[in-house]
């Protein structure tokens, strides 16, 4: 894997994370309200459910 691949990767990230507030600031606003009124615990989950699954389409498109 070389240095522009993971430049790219990190680019499409960058364009998914910006789309929800480009797109739709009020309910980005409403979903990052709501996300921090969870417990720390539930916060963990999610992190650990996201890097999963990260780590699964990373395995099968690699």
């Amino acid at each position: 894997m070389t240095f522009a691949t993971i430049m790219l990767a990190l680019g499409v990230v960058l364009v998914f994370e910006g789309l929800g507030p480009l797109l739709t600031p009020n309910k980005w606003k409403q979903v990052l309200a709501s996300i921090s009124e969870q417990t720390p615990q539930s916060l963990q989950r999610l992190g650990g459910a996201l890097v999963t699954a990260g780590c699964v389409l990373i395995f099968i498109f690699l």
